[in-house]
Formats: C-alpha cells, structure tokens, sequence
C-alpha cells in the first residue's frame, strides 16, 4: 500500500462531503471510523483469549455486522447508512452503560464517542470512505505499523493547531528523547498532555526490543499512562495506543492541571515523565489556585512543569520542551521553577533544538530540559543542536529526523566543551553557582544571529514578545547592579 496515496484518497473522499468543513473534522472523521474497524480487530482476539468475552458493543453496531461490504447488495448505503449512523450507531455508544468496575478496554468506547462527532451528510461518499478503510488489513505487524505512518501522514496536515500553542512533536523528537531517558519494562512513563500519544508511541516502539517473557507483555501494556484534554486527540491517542497492542490504556480525557499539585500521593508519581506541553496558552484562576503561590503563572507550559516535578518520584527522571521564554524568563513562576530544578533536584542537560523543529506550525525556538530527582545539581551542560549539512530550515517536505540528533548523541556519551567556527560555545557545562550567579538566565550556547526571516502574524508577535521579555530581563538585570553599587 503506497501510504501517501492512500492518505490523499480518503482526504479526497471527504473533501466531496458538503458536511465536513477543514482538515479537523476530516481527521475526526477518518479517526472514529478506524477506531472502530481497530477495535473489531482487537475483540477477535479477546474472543479467542478470554472465554465467554462479550462486547460493550450492542451486537448490531458492532463493525463486522454492519460496516463490511460483502458485495451482495445488501450493505447499508446513501440515506439508510447515515441514518443508522446518526440515530443508532452514535447515540447508543455515546449511551453505553459504563459503571466502576467497567474494564477500561470496554469502557473507553463511551468515552471515545462522548465527545466524537460525525459530519458527513452523503450517505454513498461515507460508505466509499468506510470501503477505503476497510481495505487496510490488520493481520501483521507491518500492516500495523502502517496505520500509524497513515495517522502521523494526515496529523502533519493538521496545520491550524498552531494557534492554540499545540503542534505536533516531530517523531525524531519524540524518539530523541525516549533515546536518552532510556525507559525500561515494569517502568510506567506519564505524559500529561499527552495529544496524539506521540511520547508514549516512542517509548512503546524502545520497550517492544526488551519484552522477553509473558511478565514482560503484561508489563508492556501497563507502561505509559497519559492524559488529554481535548476530544480529537484524545480519541488519536486511544486508537494508537490499540494500534500499538496496549489492551487497557491508561490515557484519560481531562485536564491534568484540575488537581492540587500537593495532593499527589506516592502511588501517583511516575519514574519516568516526558512531555511537550502545550504554550502561549492560558488557564483561569480556578486552575492556578492548584499551585502554589510562588508556582502560579499566566503560562500554561509554565504550569506543567510544576505538575511534571510534583509528580516525579524520588529517584524518577524527566525531560521537556519548552521554549526560548522560559530559559531566560524573570517573572516569578519561571524564576521559581528554575530555582527549584536546580536547587531541588537535578537539571543536567539543555540540548537547544533549530528554531525550525516544528515547521510548518510555528517558528518558534525550543529546547529540551532534562532532569531527575536524584540529587541536587551540581553543573548543567549545555549543547546546541545545528542545521544539518544541505539544510537552511526543516519544514513539511524536509522534516527533522532522528539522524539529525546523531551528533548530539554521540557527545552525550562523550561531554566534552565545543566551540563553533566562530568562536562560540556549540556545547559547555556551568556549575550550579555559576547559573545561580545569572539569576538563573539559562540562555547559553544559543544559536549565533541568522539571516531575517518573513514569520506569520501569530509567529511574528509570539517572537516579538520573546524579545521583549529578553530585552526586559537584561534591563532589569543592569538596574540591578546599578543599584548595587548605588547602595539603593
């Protein structure tokens, strides 16, 4: 199956529908669709491994009874299937009886439609998109896998979640990343905004080579636990979660900042947590009382970090991306947290990413923290990740990819200082006195000037209020030492 081809045939499909209006509601179209194809696929086998298993799933509404086609003429079709789809199909699901003890691989069809919605309003161009995916076959691995390259196709389409400071994690980060944190079976790796479920995907694929034993695949499928507040990629990170043979995922719909950071039990940390939390967004005051007063921020990413270290377990490690602002960000909330990652617990590496990692949704800089609750830190090293040989940006035809971070790879291994061409330090360590002697300014080895480059509205104000808040953090750190000698 040529993906790409498979992936502009269904969007074509969709776009002939009066119903569907962009790229969201086509994804949220194609995605219940799978979802439920996906699903079927996995009952067959709880059918074989579990005896007398039955279906949450009314018999009726179950995919294999009334969405394949067996060419007789008798498939439901035009007005007849979109009426069974509309009056039965979703307000029963949407209805289904979900109780305490519901197991979770049941009951997240409810929650899975609680929110989902269906807008086609041709009948004969559902049942031709239905056909398409009825094509895809699940019985090997690589069949598999191919359902996922198709999601991570029609995602990068997904160009409007831009604006809301949420953008699809490369796989080249995400794999990055999980590369380094180095997960290993029994390990349960949280991610708090977890979108898509790009994070746990990673660390999914990195645990896989480890499974040796029947303990192990019950380990394997009780190792990522994620949350997602909105409705669309919530139902994404199901799907894949299903995809990727997790028969009970822990991935729940809500907002992870609802909760007292403090009331966090032992049994509610994670050892490992790893996130792309979403920025330039903002939470009501009901949210920030949830923190403490020194915590409190207007930054929505500011906010899960605090969560990130409430909720790593002594010993645990971790790693974000985050943008320019933070590192060098003087308001309280960035102050304190810096503070507190490098004088709770242990910042050990800064790897800064190219302003183009999550092209096309946005210019924007951003760079991954690592740290751990092991100790305190005693020095953070600093390296910065350059363009590629042959490339002036990545962006939707040129995506970053894992290869690209082999250089950083190799010196994470090997810490040695790096200087550039020009005389600038690429990668170098500071002691924690020397980055508490900055007021904790963790703007070092950033990239050298670049060429002007046209950004778009949103992308030309988000970068014009990072320079701002740097301008405004150098002045305030000159009227600091003016006043000092002054004595005022």
């Amino acid at each position: 199956m040529c993906l790409g081809n498979f992936v502009r045939s269904i969007q074509n499909t969709m776009r002939g529908d009066s119903g569907i209006n962009g790229d969201a509601q086509r994804i949220e179209q194609m995605t219940w669709i799978l979802f439920l194809k996906i699903y079927d696929k996995q009952e067959e086998t709880w059918e074989v491994e579990e005896d007398n298993y039955k279906s949450i799933i009314p018999e009726n509404l179950r995919w294999r009874n009334w969405a394949i086609d067996d060419k007789d003429g008798k498939n439901l079709t035009g007005d007849n299937l979109l009426k069974f789809v509309n009056e039965k199909l979703f307000p029963q699901l949407k209805a289904l009886p979900i109780k305490e003890n519901t197991p979770i691989k049941k009951s997240i069809v409810q929650l899975v439609f609680q929110d989902t919605n269906q807008y086609m309003k041709d009948g004969i161009l559902l049942r031709e998109l239905i056909n398409k995916i009825n094509e895809i076959k699940l019985d090997t691995l690589d069949e598999i896998h191919a359902i996922g390259e198709i999601y991570e196709n029609i995602l990068k389409s997904l160009q409007s979640a831009g604006n809301a400071g949420e953008f699809y994690t490369p796989r080249a980060a995400t794999d990055f990343i999980i590369d380094r944190i180095k997960p290993k079976i029994g390990e349960v790796v949280a991610d708090f905004a977890c979108g898509t479920g790009g994070f746990l995907t990673s660390n999914l694929n990195a645990l896989e080579k480890q499974i040796k034993t029947a303990e192990d695949r019950m380990l394997f499928n009780q190792s990522v636990y994620g949350i997602e507040k909105k409705p669309l990629p919530y139902l994404l990170a199901i799907t894949n979660m299903l995809l990727h043979g997790i028969d009970t995922p822990n991935i729940f719909h809500g907002n992870s900042l609802e909760r007292d950071i403090k009331s966090y039990k032992e049994n509610e940390k994670f050892s490992v947590i790893v996130m792309n939390p979403p920025y330039g967004g903002t939470e009501n005051d009901n949210i920030k009382k949830n923190f403490p007063a020194d915590l409190k921020s207007s930054e929505t990413a500011d906010l899960f970090i605090a969560l990130m270290i409430y909720r790593l377990k002594q010993g645990g490690r971790a790693a974000v991306i985050i943008p320019d602002g933070f590192l060098f960000g003087t308001d309280g909330a960035k102050l304190a947290l810096k503070k507190k990652l490098v004088t709770e617990l242990n910042l050990h590496t800064i790897i800064r990413l190219p302003a183009s990692v999550f092209a096309p949704y946005t210019s924007i800089t951003t760079n991954i923290l690592f740290f751990d609750k092991t100790k305190t830190t005693e020095k953070i090293w600093f390296y910065r990740v350059d363009m590629p040989d042959g490339y002036k940006h990545f962006s939707k035809t040129k995506p970053m990819k894992l290869e690209h971070f082999a250089d950083c790879q190799e010196w994470w291994d090997n810490r040695r200082v790096i200087t550039d061409d020009t005389g600038n330090f690429k990668a170098k360590d500071f002691s924690a006195a020397e980055i508490a002697d900055r007021n904790f300014d963790l703007d070092l080895c950033g990239y050298p000037s670049e060429d002007v480059e046209i950004l778009s509205p949103a992308d030309t104000i988000r970068e014009f209020k990072e320079k701002r808040n740097l301008l405004n953090s150098k002045i305030d750190k000159r009227l600091e030492k003016i006043s000092a000698l002054l004595g005022v």
